[in-house]
């Protein structure tokens, strides 16, 4: 694997899906054992908002479950916490707040123009989905972005916005998307084999 090539895996996410997070962890281990048998790669993340008109302020994400499916939903929200355990994954969603996500992927952007897209990626989703933070107000982002050891810029939201709606007409719909090189996109939170072979055949 150690021939040279760098692999460009772009990966389409939102940080609330708790498939893209399935899909991410994945993708990192896979990327893992492929870095260390020798392989480059480099993951572009490309923004997409489950939902484009939520509100910084934004709301318990158990009542969006509700609205979305009605009823009760704890019985959901246990299968899918106990689904992330054995992705190693820590869920926490009782007290999770769902908000708008656009200065998450405008951080994301600078982060990854900083070297560091893979880590605040990771990061992000953990605050969420583990934190119960709301990834939506600036202080907590920048809080997060020192974590990582991100420089905090207000640049690049127009670039983002754009990205998002380049995304959009590119036909997504639903996430995680992921191209390996020049291939075509696979959908779903595929199995990290699938995603290290991917790598590998890139």
């Amino acid at each position: 694997m150690s021939n040279g090539i760098n692999v460009k895996v772009k990966f389409t996410f939102d940080v609330p899906c708790v498939w893209s997070y399935f899909a991410f962890a994945r993708l990192r281990r896979a990327l893992a054992r492929f870095r260390a048998e020798g392989g480059q790669a480099e993951v572009v993340f490309r923004p997409f908002q489950l939902d484009p008109d939520a509100t910084v302020a934004g709301e318990l994400k158990v009542d969006v479950l509700r609205r979305a499916f009605g009823g009760d939903v704890t019985e959901a929200v246990a299968e899918i916490t106990a689904l992330a355990a054995e992705e190693g994954l820590l869920f926490r969603h009782d007290k999770a707040i769902f908000s708008n996500t656009l200065e998450a992927h405008r951080l994301i952007a600078l982060a990854g123009r900083q070297g560091r897209g893979e880590e605040m990626v990771e990061r992000l989703f953990r605050a969420h989905h583990t934190d119960e933070l709301n990834i939506a107000d600036r202080d907590t982002l920048k809080k997060l972005a020192a974590e990582v050891g991100v420089h905090w810029s207000d640049d690049g939201g127009d670039e983002t916005r754009a990205a998002i709606q380049q995304v959009r007409h590119s036909g997504v719909r639903s996430v995680p998307v992921f191209h390996f090189a020049d291939g075509p996109a696979l959908t779903a939170a595929r199995s990290e084999q699938d995603l290290f072979t991917a790598l590998a055949e890139a």
